[in-house]
């Protein structure tokens, strides 16, 4: 049985969801997610959670993420990329001094309005499914975190944007938004994920290689990954017992831990509470 965490290269014109759909066929278990999701146009870093593995899908929820994503001044569209419908277009004339400037008001902590075009529910309806219905509604501004962003000239209209920034972040709202702050217009025309948490583009696997790979489980990567960040510890006969009973036991310690059993094996993400080190997710 298949567990752990594959990295794939999502390419364009597919959904998250229809990832895992696939990949719930070629690895055939019915226990697959993902870890965060691309717009159909995006391509990139997606993890996806094999068996076992989905256990942690909420672990990953709130990592941070990193794009590259091209920005077109001139043009503004319903949907904010280049997919929507034209619905204002603009003379250009935006040096990169005025650019740079602007880029500034978008480090640091914001607030940011979901664009219409989002799967994010108001009043049990999807704003998507009301955006293609003609309606708006009013959304109220999230707070996110740009912690980076750097900007590279490819012609007078158009930009390449590197974007380091927190769960919840739309890059076609932000692209939209620098737009309006350079009085001109904009929309996002292409993007890519290339980090999602610890994980980057270099250990993705196109999705196309994996689908006809004859072993894909070899392309998994252990659950523990998910928690490299945080120590080890091998526990006791004793304390292990205790671990797989769901029992806390007396620790001398403070902060998680990942737990591993004497074979090696990897138990469970654990914490410590007064004085206990109690389990917080098993994996075994």
């Amino acid at each position: 049985m298949a567990n752990g965490i594959l990295i794939v290269d999502k390419p364009a014109d597919w959904t998250s969801q229809d990832v895992v759909a696939k990949l719930r066929g070629v690895f055939h278990e019915k226990r697959i997610g993902h870890g965060g999701t691309l717009d159909p146009m995006a391509t990139g870093v997606l993890p996806i959670f094999v068996g076992r593995a989905t256990r942690g899908v909420e672990f990953f929820e709130h990592a941070d993420k990193t794009y590259c994503a091209r920005l077109r001044l001139g043009i503004v569209t319903d949907t904010q990329d280049s997919s929507g419908r034209v619905l204002e277009e603009h003379e250009v004339q935006v040096g990169q001094a005025e650019l740079l400037a602007v880029l500034e008001r978008f480090r640091g902590k914001i607030c940011q309005i979901p664009p219409m075009y989002s799967a994010i529910k108001i009043g049990g309806k999807k704003l998507y499914e009301l955006a293609r219905a003609g309606k708006e509604v009013e959304r109220k501004p999230r707070e996110i975190t740009i912690f980076s962003i750097e900007a590279k000239a490819l012609s007078s209209t158009e930009w390449e944007l590197t974007v380091h920034c927190s769960k919840g972040t739309y890059i076609r709202t932000l692209c939209h938004d620098i737009g309006q702050a350079l009085g001109c217009g904009a929309c996002m025309t292409a993007l890519r994920r290339i980090q999602a948490g610890d994980y980057t583009i270099g250990q993705s696997i196109p999705l196309d290689k994996l689908i006809s790979r004859e072993k894909p489980e070899e392309l998994l990567l252990p659950v523990d990954s998910l928690f490299a960040h945080v120590p080890k510890l091998t526990l006791s006969p004793a304390q292990e017992k205790c671990c797989r009973n769901g029992a806390s036991f007396t620790f001398c310690g403070q902060g998680d831990y990942r737990v591993y059993g004497q074979d090696g094996s990897f138990l469970a993400l654990s914490t410590v509470r007064e004085g206990k080190l109690c389990t917080v997710k098993s994996f075994f």
